[in-house]
């Protein structure tokens, strides 16, 4: 799910204007079947190839241990990655061809754990993203994934 050109918002120089923002946030409503889980995340920033999202862990979001799900950790990597991809000037979603994640340490249950996607490298049929999720209240690397899709002929 691309955006048009016309809904971007990019200013001169490629800066984000609210609209991308805004257009993120409206993406993130629109939640059916298993990215219901997404619910709860919200939005921090987007600039171009980059998105900071939050997420506060709650007991739906967790395992048998009651810490953030190693499943549900994947399907942050995937989701705020793509998110990234949507940021960038050709804005293609993608489609994954591999994903990587390292689990460092747990998160528990009411603590915040904030996701950032960087867009490393984007070619003409595929992409390559890196996402670090960090405990908020401590800033200890919980989980890196790395993604690569591709994006077509």
């Amino acid at each position: 799910m691309g955006f048009s050109a016309a809904a971007r918002g990019r200013k001169a120089g490629g800066r984000p204007t609210m609209s991308l923002i805004q257009n993120l946030r409206e993406m993130m409503k629109v939640v059916v079947g298993f990215d219901r889980v997404l619910q709860k995340v919200t939005l921090v920033s987007a600039a171009p190839g980059k998105v900071t999202c939050e997420l506060r862990v709650e007991e739906e979001h967790t395992n048998k241990m009651g810490t953030l799900h190693g499943g549900l950790t994947a399907t942050l990597v995937d989701t705020i990655s793509t998110m990234a991809l949507l940021c960038t000037e050709r804005a293609l979603p993608g489609v994954s061809v591999d994903m990587n994640i390292t689990y460092m340490s747990p998160v528990k249950t009411g603590e915040v754990v904030v996701i950032t996607a960087h867009v490393l490298k984007q070619g003409k049929t595929m992409a390559f993203a890196s996402v670090d999720l960090t405990n908020k209240a401590t800033g200890k690397l919980v989980a890196q994934g790395r993604h690569t899709k591709h994006l077509g002929n």
